[in-house]
């Protein structure tokens, strides 16, 4: 027997372990699940601190940000805030409720695989399967910190655009078994497997991880992670989040290239070798090739939301890439897209992003932080949106908090697709702080990950300029401007909408390196 618990629009399913708004799937981190479920089970009394930690962490010790992270991320799960407490209400110094009205239904417990849109025998595209990973400590107590490990990916893999994600039950049918993965694929109908083990010896902590193909039963990719123990609760986290940041990125250039090879792609297909394109960085080119790729995407699938947004990203890169002269109609057109995308998918956590990009570059720096703050709420391991979050700081006057941001978006994700442009981030938020020599060092980084982000050359220009090194400056310059030739001055203080008085004197400082550096006034 197992039980449907619903209230509003939402359902929670507890043996599939899944969260439904309507017809559509809420991805939730484990934990938030199992305190909602408990939250609910006991929703005719309050529950204290003690009793939640002890029902939903078995005892461990857990901080109280922590718990406080994952009562927002239940709140935001359901459409809840900590401002309205609509359904989970905090009673200060006695606990939670859960006080929203409940119905409950029993069923018999059918073990299903998932809702798999089957086509002939072709596994879904970005369908996966975590397999347990294996506990290869003699301590038997680690089982619960491996089997947390597993389940927290399969949660956060689920939160990847297109993907399809094999819900736990199924995964942890396989535990213990030996397992040819080509068999997996075909008894689950995926393309991908997860699996992995780990070992504890002494205070240190081994873990290797592999993605397989499970058609060929190739090893797509496979890393090993080496850590002392220090606090087991935080350590997974960084881990799961650190999997899950490089496994998404994986998954999308290898789902990129299986479309290039196809005759008549689909909708996702387009979506995917649009996102690739994304990726590579933000010179015209690389920005021309996705935007034919997110609309001929939407051409296929006008309601396509992942296209939506990464139509969006291409109105804004163009908007503030310094470029052309129609920045706003670029902004007004990507804020209309991402609108549309919201509506569709209100909880969509890189519709959320899109948005705050939007707000940095319309004076909105404010709402912009609030946008991200969301995004991070519904996916606290999205490092990108703690980037932005540093990003937005810049704009309202506070560069000096960016490099705190970009730190926690480096550790969890520290070989990110996107760390030039969280790189370039600090170096320009230290050149604006008048620290020429961290922004030097800052910049290099960017444009040692990505030689194809023509601001970073640009800013590197401007801070080596400051600090007087102006050969160097002059070549950085003539490098960004080969990828951008339509930067000026003009066109850069033209796009800058941000009324702070902090901000626009670090930029009269920047413009001064520029002209140092020889980028034209235009």
């Amino acid at each position: 027997m197992h039980l449907l618990y619903s209230f509003s629009d939402f359902t929670l399913d507890t043996q599939r372990r899944e969260l439904r708004q309507g017809a559509g799937i809420i991805s939730v981190a484990p934990q938030v699940f199992d305190l909602l479920n408990y939250l609910i089970r006991n929703r005719e009394r309050v529950v204290s601190k003690d009793e939640l930690i002890a029902g939903v962490w078995n005892g461990r010790i857990v901080s109280d940000a922590a718990l406080t992270t994952r009562i927002n991320g239940a709140r935001c799960a359901i459409g809840d805030t900590g401002e309205k407490q609509d359904l989970i209400k905090t009673l200060p110094r006695k606990g939670f409720r859960f006080v929203g009205a409940v119905q409950e239904a029993g069923s018999s417990a059918i073990e299903t695989v998932g809702s798999v849109e089957r086509t002939g025998d072709t596994p879904p595209r970005l369908s996966i399967v975590v397999l347990p990973f294996a506990n290869l400590s003699d301590d038997r107590e680690q089982d619960y910190f491996v089997d947390g490990v597993t389940e927290s990916l399969t949660t956060d893999l689920s939160r990847i655009s297109g993907s399809f994600v094999i819900a736990r039950n199924s995964a942890f049918s396989y535990k213990g078994r030996a397992i040819d993965v080509r068999q997996v694929g075909r008894e689950l109908n995926v393309r991908y497997v997860v699996e992995g083990s780990v070992q504890r010896s002494g205070e240190r902590l081994r873990m290797n991880v592999q993605l397989i193909d499970t058609n060929s039963g190739q090893h797509l990719w496979a890393e090993r992670f080496e850590t002392p123990v220090v606090d087991l609760f935080d350590m997974h986290d960084e881990i799961v989040s650190r999997l899950a940041n490089t496994l998404g990125a994986l998954l999308i250039e290898v789902e990129a290239r299986r479309a290039e090879r196809k005759l008549d792609p689909d909708a996702m297909d387009l979506y995917f070798q649009g996102r690739a394109w994304l990726r590579k960085g933000s010179n015209p080119e690389y920005i021309t090739q996705a935007r034919s790729f997110f609309e001929r995407s939407l051409k296929c699938d006008p309601a396509n939301v992942e296209a939506m947004i990464g139509l969006a990203n291409v109105d804004t890169s163009v908007g503030a890439s310094f470029t052309t002269d129609d920045g706003r109609a670029r902004f007004a057109a990507a804020e209309a897209m991402v609108d549309k995308a919201l509506s569709m998918r209100p909880n969509h956590a890189s519709a959320h992003l899109a948005r705050g990009r939007v707000q940095i570059f319309t004076n909105r720096p404010a709402q912009a932080i609030r946008e991200f703050e969301h995004t991070i709420a519904l996916d606290p391991n999205k490092a990108n949106a703690h980037a932005a979050l540093g990003f937005a700081k810049i704009y309202l006057g506070l560069a000096e908090e960016t490099e705190g941001h970009i730190l926690e978006a480096l550790r969890l994700s520290p070989r990110d697709t996107e760390v030039y442009q969280w790189a370039s981030f600090v170096g320009v938020a230290k050149l604006l702080l008048g620290s020429d020599v961290e922004a030097v060092s800052w910049l290099r980084r960017s444009t040692e990950a990505n030689r194809n982000f023509p601001i970073a050359h640009l800013a590197l220009a401007a801070a080596l300029g400051l600090t007087g090194a102006l050969d160097e400056a002059r070549t950085a310059a003539r490098t960004g401007l080969a990828l951008n030739s339509g930067f000026t001055i003009r066109r850069f203080l033209a796009a800058q909408q941000s009324d702070n008085p902090i901000y626009l004197a670090g930029l009269e400082r920047t413009c001064a390196g520029f002209r140092l550096a020889g980028v034209p006034e235009g």
